[in-house]
């Protein structure tokens, strides 16, 4: 694969594949970081490697390209996602508040001829709403099925392919099946948006902004691709410093921008107003699913969550607490490091919750890599510093209030378990018998 800085992890992973799986062959072989990978376990096979190469800058431009020619036929409408944890990035360099700073990158991605732009908050609330349902029938069934708690969260991909890979049936039948934000929000661009455009998926070109370079890897998933039309639900995912260096590629200045307000997937025209959910650095699925199930299951109202740190600000627990009976106890694990204490306590029969918030990058996914690191490659922390000031200055919503999730639960699923519902907001996960034992030289 040819060298390309933007893909300079992709690059390294390749050279380091043998190493981190193969007994090592020096005296001293050399020490690997988790953090230092495009994805968890190190290993991507040459398929992968390809599909992934080819999710770049050169991609995009060229389905702008195809568009500026005669040929109608090879034209494709294209539509940007934009993840809310970029939109802090944009915010922090324009020099701007968040929702200028998304108005204004609406205007760059607009002047490049990209028609629409949304941000994925929305698909976030109903991957949200799918966690909190599951979470309370595997609650409901703890008693007669070893495998339904604790629940892992499916959000973060980096978690997701290591615990396919190297993990295996230890904690795959525990890893919630909503789909993640990205995918949800792949589902409702190449289904629902590209029916009320009267196009065919194959005609519209879905391209997400995101922190991290693993986003990459699960757009690329062999379970979102529709082999019959052809089409993946998400067709390149770039990340938030590589569309601030096409900016300066395209040698264009904040300044100069139009100030374009986001598009809104049910047509509305009116400039609405940008949301988060809880959580600070994430989506929050923790908070969300734990106040959720204290009413559902206990009929109790959790205004306000206390968190309790253990080994570190990466390793933090909630517990839910009625005349002196523990009744839920949640924990939020970002970072290897941390992920892997978890699991070595999950091995030993020590893991006292019932969900986990598991995220591969320390500090949440405001810290991804690819809008977080330094030219030195390593974290920038006054950026993400600033980054969550940006982020949480945003008002919270909670996605059980938000009118569009419930309309389009009716007019694009039929209903909450209809089997549409469970068919594009869910998935699977690959069998463990492709899991590999984590090398004694691998440092955590």
């Amino acid at each position: 694969m040819p060298e390309n800085p933007e893909f300079s992890s992709i690059s390294s992973l390749k050279k380091e594949k043998k190493t981190l799986f193969d007994p090592p062959q020096a005296a001293e072989p050399p020490q690997l970081l988790l953090s230092a990978c495009l994805s968890c376990e190190g290993c991507l096979t040459d398929e992968e490697t390809l599909s992934i190469s080819q999710q770049s800058l050169d991609d995009l431009h060229r389905a702008l390209a195809l568009n500026k020619k005669c040929d109608v036929s090879k034209h494709k409408v294209l539509v940007a996602s934009v993840c809310p944890q970029s939109l802090p990035f944009f915010a922090v360099k324009f020099g701007l508040d968040i929702s200028e700073a998304a108005r204004k990158l609406c205007g760059f991605l607009k002047s490049l001829g990209v028609q629409y732009v949304f941000d994925t908050t929305l698909a976030a609330g109903f991957s949200i709403l799918e966690s909190q349902r599951e979470f309370v029938q595997r609650y409901r069934r703890r008693s007669h099925d070893s495998h339904a708690l604790p629940m892992f969260t499916s959000s973060c991909p980096g978690w997701i392919r290591y615990a396919e890979r190297v993990l295996g049936s230890l904690v795959t039948p525990h890893i919630c099946t909503a789909r993640s934000p990205q995918q949800v929000m792949g589902c409702l661009i190449k289904d629902y948006f590209c029916k009320q455009q009267k196009l065919s998926p194959g005609q519209l070109y879905h391209f997400v902004v995101a922190p991290c370079f693993d986003k990459k890897l699960e757009a690329v998933r062999e379970e979102f691709y529709n082999s019959v039309l052809e089409s993946r639900d998400v067709d390149c995912v770039l990340t938030s410093g590589q569309v601030f260096g096409l900016m300066a590629q395209e040698k264009v200045s904040v300044e100069e921008l139009d100030s374009i307000p986001l598009d809104h997937i049910l047509g509305e025209s009116a400039d609405t107003e940008l949301l988060r959910h809880e959580g600070c650095g994430s989506e929050g699925f923790l908070e969300h699913v734990f106040k959720h199930a204290a009413k559902e299951l206990f009929g109790l109202d959790v205004h306000k969550i206390t968190y309790k740190t253990l080994r570190n600000r990466d390793f933090q627990e909630v517990s839910l607490e009625r005349d002196g009976e523990t009744l839920l106890q949640f924990a939020a694990v970002y970072g290897f490091r941390n992920i892997q204490t978890l699991v070595h306590r999950m091995k030993k029969g020590r893991l006292p919750y019932q969900l986990v918030e598991v995220l591969s990058c320390p500090g949440g996914c405001l810290s991804g890599r690819g809008q977080a690191e330094s030219d030195e490659g390593r974290v920038d922390k006054p950026l993400v510093q600033h980054m969550e000031e940006a982020y949480t200055s945003l008002p919270v919503h909670l996605p059980e209030l938000n009118p569009t999730i419930h309309t389009l639960y009716q007019d694009w699923l039929q209903g909450q378990d209809s089997p549409q519902s469970n068919a594009l907001l869910h998935t699977g996960y690959r069998p463990g018998n492709h899991a590999h034992p984590p090398p004694p030289h691998m440092q955590w």
